[in-house]
């Protein structure tokens, strides 16, 4: 069950909207959350292929906003248990030393290579897909992740028995790779619990197994 908290940072003027050409990476998403078999090997090398073309234009791009819903759902989507901090789709770094601030140890993992080398230093960076990370079973505290794909069977592995999902649309239901709460709570295995809502732009939600 998710319990949806009031916005307190207000929805300004001026949010992009997603573009008709976005469009099918949001079908993407939805698809590989509710069926890992959609998540093929050719689906992974094209979006691998298109975050490598973005990477050298990606911090060019405004994120200011982006920092919002990231600190409301820290200040208020706890507690969060202490260990390993994991931000899968990192992508080149942007939010990483945020969330570094309160989260750590923190690795940040990506699958594209381009994006991944813009992390700045000195957080750790692994390369690998985010539906078979290279970590073990239970280790990860806190997994992060924002704007990123649902692998819902992998979160449910790597996460620890107390361990909580992070997940924050820096757009809200603007952002292409985009999911709601609702739908979080849904594809994940098992019984899950947590807090979601909105944050200027943006959405967010957070996870933990329920007892």
């Amino acid at each position: 069950m998710i319990r949806h908290l009031p916005r307190l940072v207000p929805l300004d003027p001026g949010r992009p909207e997603m573009s008709e050409e976005r469009r099918p990476i949001r079908e993407v998403t939805r698809q590989v959350a509710f069926d890992a078999g959609r998540w093929t090997a050719e689906r992974k090398a094209n979006v691998n292929a298109l975050f490598d073309d973005l990477a050298a234009e990606w911090n060019d791009r405004p994120h200011a906003r982006r920092f919002e819903a990231v600190d409301d759902a820290v200040a208020r989507g706890g507690p969060f248990p202490p260990g390993l901090a994991v931000e899968i789709g990192a992508g080149t770094g942007l939010l990483t030393a945020r969330l570094a601030e309160a989260f750590t140890p923190l690795v940040a993992v990506d699958l594209s290579a381009a994006m991944l080398a813009l992390v700045p230093a000195p957080t750790p960076r692994i390369r690998a897909d985010a539906a078979r990370l290279p970590l073990a079973t239970g280790s990860v505290a806190v997994l992060a992740a924002v704007n990123m794909f649902l692998f819902s069977a992998e979160v449910d592995r790597v996460l620890a028995a107390d361990g909580v999902l992070l997940w924050v649309n820096s757009l809200a239901e603007e952002t292409p790779i985009h999911l709601s709460g609702d739908d979080i709570d849904a594809a994940l295995p098992g019984m899950w619990e947590g807090a979601a809502s909105e944050a200027g732009w943006g959405s967010w939600a957070t996870f933990r197994r329920a007892l």
